[in-house]
């Protein structure tokens, strides 16, 4: 068969599957089942469809999934994390837009918690988003920022996305957890930035709170020191133990871990209750990211047998495309299938691809790699399938209509593509502190 219908047959499939309604996952099976039969052949392909798919979750570089996600849902069944919400909101007083800025800074404490971004918004929209709009905040500033900020915890550590990312794409995990804090922190600023100053050339976006019991000294910083700075010390002891060369990521991992579980016993919050709804939920995240790892290795060895892969390939490398048209063209490429498709399946169908195009085009991979992550993001915020405004749907109130989640979430998308222009064009932004552990 030649590469153009191998490839036809592999991707139509799949993509037939998937309008069906199939999950991710069990798209990507059939069509592997569909394809070891045809490539590999019969009986024969399917027996090394079950080696090969053993062989994808044995790498022990995929256990920080795991732990990281064991971080995150500990710290939120527990309660801890709404507690170092609290304390951020007595912090700031009079700042415009007050609770629109503490939705933000709140939710980048929470994303160097916590690997999901499912998790940041709900949290997030439950907590702050009835409170905005019972005192007047617009739309925008009410649910773009918890939106926005709830993507930022895939790109800073611990991000179970990343590290997938990472293992599919043969890049080095601890240098892509790593180089994703400095883009994920200027979105934070660029976050914050636009609300201060859209609330101050138009106060009526975000109404004053007039009630609000401004505390000096001590009695204000007290909350700070007891519920954040503790937990801030978790972020620092897994990127720093990764940042300075003693840790692997999955060491590095296992330390969050054991300290989130810590510290909650130290504040006398984990209960067996809680700690089995974590345990429960950690497992249900790591069978699905595992279960797609798995049909996603599948899926690529498939594509490069039958021909597919290095066909396509070589079409490509007849355009003769410089490394940063190449590296545009990918990067818009995932910017529209992130309106239709999910994160996952981006990654899973553009990997195969991007990558030894980077390879054979000299481009740096952990470079790539970020704003992949960048781009995969913006796809949680684009309509009509963005992942996140359905989060924020259901957790508004039943008067707030999609086109409103859809309008809101419009300048937090342009403040994220201005991000990922900046990275494109000052690689450093990404690669500064990844050059520093080696």
């Amino acid at each position: 068969m030649e590469w153009q219908s191998a490839l036809v047959l592999m991707l139509g499939c799949l993509f037939a599957l998937m309008l069906l309604g199939l999950p991710v996952a069990f798209a990507f099976l059939g069509v592997n089942l569909l394809g070891a039969w045809i490539f590999l052949g019969g009986e024969a392909g399917l027996g090394q469809l079950v080696r090969n798919s053993v062989g994808a979750v044995s790498s022990f570089s995929l256990t920080p999934i795991p732990l990281f996600v064991l971080m995150g849902e500990v710290l939120f069944h527990t309660g801890l994390a709404f507690k170092a919400i609290e304390a951020i909101e007595r912090l700031i007083a009079r700042v415009p837009g007050r609770l629109s800025v503490v939705s933000v800074l709140g939710g980048t404490v929470f994303a160097t918690l916590s690997g999901s971004t499912i998790a940041n918004t709900a949290m997030m929209g439950g907590t702050l988003l009835p409170e905005m709009l019972r005192r007047g905040y617009h739309p925008t500033l009410s649910m773009g920022p918890i939106m926005a900020v709830g993507g930022i915890a895939m790109l800073i550590p611990p991000s179970a996305l990343a590290v997938m990312l990472g293992s599919l794409g043969g890049i080095s995990i601890s240098q892509l957890l790593i180089g994703g804090i400095l883009p994920g922190l200027v979105m934070s600023v660029g976050f914050l930035g636009y609300i201060v100053l859209r609330c101050k050339a138009d106060p009526s976006l975000a109404p004053a709170d007039d009630n609000v019991v401004e505390v000096h000294g001590w009695a204000r910083w007290q909350p700070f020191v007891r519920d954040v700075v503790p937990l801030f010390a978790i972020f620092v002891a897994v990127v720093g133990s990764m940042l300075v060369g003693w840790a692997s990521p999955t060491e590095s991992a296992a330390i969050g871990a054991l300290a989130s579980v810590l510290a909650t016993m130290a504040y006398r919050a984990l209960t067996l209750q809680a700690l089995y709804k974590a345990l429960m939920e950690t497992a249900r995240v790591s069978v699905i990211i595992l279960f797609v790892m798995v049909a996603s290795t599948t899926f690529s060895q498939l594509l490069s047998f039958s021909g597919a892969t290095s066909g396509l390939l070589g079409l490509i490398n007849g355009l003769e495309l410089s490394p940063l048209m190449l590296v545009i063209g990918m990067l818009f490429l995932l910017l529209l299938l992130g309106c239709v498709i999910d994160q996952v399946s981006m990654m899973m169908i553009t990997l195969p691809f991007f990558m030894p195009l980077a390879h054979a085009a000299g481009i740096d991979t952990v470079w790539l790699g970020v704003m992949m992550l960048i781009a995969i993001e913006l796809g949680l915020l684009t309509p009509p399938f963005g992942l996140l405004l359905m989060v924020m749907q259901s957790v508004a109130p039943p008067h707030i209509r999609l086109p409103q989640i859809y309008r809101s979430a419009v300048p937090f998308v342009a403040i994220e593509l201005v991000v990922l222009g900046l990275i494109v064009a000052v690689p450093a932004l990404a690669l500064g502190l990844p050059r520093l552990m080696s």
